[in-house]
């Protein structure tokens, strides 16, 4: 493997550039490994692995409004720690970050369901699950460049003048995609569509905003389909791009403006 590494983001080269992205999980747990195992990964010690050497990368916002945030979340982090496998941040995983950090943060949107699963283990357990989940959050970045920057990994958008650069507003738009600056009245972001202007060379796998299909628009493809709302958890496989995806249940309301599937 070959690295360029930033604070922030991360360019990476590998002698099989062969990928399974998955979508947003939000604590999805058993759909995660449904979808792992159809994938054709197989349990290897404390990670899983491919016989054919793929890797699997998340696109971020693996907890809340699920009912297994923490198996999801430590699922992702055996992962990171000895499978191999990447974890690009997501707002989700974010808020959780800073509220470990001790800053003040909202228990909203789904964050609540992990604290209380997580105020169920032992003062031990939820000390060594903090201390384990702040290394693994600091050992990854807000966006990848991958296969000689023919493929970006992002949870929220990246356009393609933001590649290989970071400030503040690539950080807000990696985390939360391109909004108005206004909210809708369920206090969710009213979000612009960064895709349909998107003519990049690098084909960019996100996730965060539901889609009821995951459509390849101008070289970009949301693959986040709702799995904790009753859709799909959904896998892109690369370099194929071909779509893997499993059933999800409706854990949670959908109160966006995007359609589920159904």
């Amino acid at each position: 493997m070959r690295e360029q590494r930033e604070r922030n983001f991360r360019i990476l080269e590998f002698k099989e550039n062969k990928f399974d992205i998955i979508g947003d999980v939000h604590g999805c747990y058993d759909e995660l490994m449904e979808l792992v195992q159809k994938l054709g990964y197989e349990k290897k010690g404390q990670a899983y692995v491919h016989p054919q050497g793929r890797r699997l990368i998340s696109v971020g916002d693996v907890a809340d409004k699920g009912p297994k945030n923490l198996a999801a979340l430590e699922f992702w982090m055996d992962q990171v720690i000895y499978g191999g496998s990447f974890w690009v941040h997501g707002n989700h995983c974010n808020k959780l970050y800073r509220f470990f950090l001790g800053n003040k943060v909202r228990m909203s949107h789904g964050l609540e369901n992990t604290i209380e699963e997580l105020e169920k283990r032992s003062k031990e357990e939820r000390v060594a699950f903090r201390n384990r989940f702040m290394s693994c959050y600091k050992s990854q970045c807000y966006y990848l460049l991958l296969d000689k920057r023919r493929l970006a990994v992002v949870h929220g958008g990246l356009r393609e003048e933001s590649m290989g650069r970071f400030s503040n507003k690539i950080r807000a738009v990696c985390l939360y995609g391109e909004t108005a600056g206004v909210f809708e009245k369920n206090e969710k972001p009213i979000r612009l569509d960064w895709a349909e202007e998107y003519r990049g060379k690098a084909f960019v796998v996100y996730g965060h905003t539901v889609q009821e299909k995951p459509n390849i628009v101008h070289n970009t493809v949301d693959i986040d389909q709702g799995c904790v709302y009753g859709g799909y958890l959904t896998a892109l496989r690369y370099p194929e791009r071909e779509f893997v995806q499993v059933r999800g249940k409706a854990y949670a309301e959908y109160l966006g403006s995007g359609k589920v599937p159904e």
